[in-house]
């Protein structure tokens, strides 16, 4: 019955998604094993047992917490749907707060461009193509690594890469002419296979990026805690922030479908060069 429930609930999702998901339900049916909790008979305490070992023990961030839980509480609730269970021992469970900033900083403008440098000095042509494909392109890392070959093309005078998103949405990326180049340098002569490879000459997995991004950081003098490839998405949005494009599109840009999202990203920056303040003394200059 336990396997019936799983499956069904993972066959509402897709691609990445699916993975991500089943991971998350996977350390939770892991500790009600620990726990010898048949996952079926759990209640409400059982739950927020569990959110406590998620903060406690695992020493999670709220954020993680919030998702994990949300993963058994999507997992229970396809239970009373199907009706396996009559009601859902997780819908009462309390939330941990997320905080309305990223704890993630994202790079300086400085610090990004001594990063693309460094990438583009390399003699390894990976290098290049990976910091530009998520610092330049905002792609998360499944989605670069991913990326094949066949998955280039043209649409209306444009170069484009074919990105497959969360839930296997496929969107048409456009590749400015220094992504182009960084990905042509790599491609090289090849005509199918992985845009981006390790150097073993296999597919690059997230492992392989972060170790390539910690030597590059390493090399350009960049000193930062725990450099991970999603520390470029989030340069991503906050350098398009700063060049004075607007959050809607920064938002359409990063594909978003909560604009809070993108909101959160940038304010872990407390940048104040953008603050209202400012624009309305530009405005009253003439009177003050």
């Amino acid at each position: 019955m336990l396997r019936a429930a799983v499956a069904a609930y993972l066959g509402r999702y897709r691609g990445a998604s699916r993975l991500h998901t089943e991971s998350d339900l996977r350390i939770f049916l892991t500790w009600c094993v620990g726990q010898d909790l048949n996952p079926l008979s759990a209640a409400r305490a059982d739950i927020e047992r569990y959110v406590r070992w998620l903060q406690d023990v695992r020493r999670y961030q709220p954020s993680t917490v919030s998702r994990r839980l949300s993963v058994v509480v999507g997992f229970y609730r396809v239970c009373v749907i199907d009706g396996i269970l009559p009601h859902s021992p997780a819908d009462y469970v309390r939330r941990p707060v997320v905080p309305p900033e990223s704890p993630t900083l994202g790079l300086g403008h400085l610090q990004f461009e001594a990063l693309i440098t460094t990438a583009r000095l390399s003699a390894n042509p990976n290098d290049f193509a990976l910091i530009a494909m998520l610092g330049l392109l905002g792609l998360r890392i499944f989605e670069a690594s991913g990326a094949n070959i066949g998955d280039l093309g043209e649409e209306h005078g444009h170069r484009v890469l074919r990105v497959r998103g969360k839930g296997g949405k496929v969107v048409l990326i456009p590749l400015p002419p220094a992504v182009a180049r960084a990905i042509d340098r790599t491609v090289d002569d090849r005509l199918d296979g992985p845009i981006l490879r390790n150097t073993l000459g296999a597919r690059m997995d997230r492992h392989a990026a972060t170790r390539r991004l910690r030597h590059l950081a390493a090399t350009a003098g960049i000193r930062m805690p725990r450099m991970h490839p999603h520390m470029l998405r989030h340069t991503f949005v906050t350098t398009m922030l700063d060049a004075g494009v607007s959050l809607r599109d920064v938002q359409i840009a990063a594909r978003h479908a909560d604009p809070r999202t993108t909101m959160r990203h940038d304010r872990a920056r407390k940048n104040l060069d953008r603050h209202p303040n400012y624009i309305l003394a530009a405005y009253m200059a003439s009177g003050t």
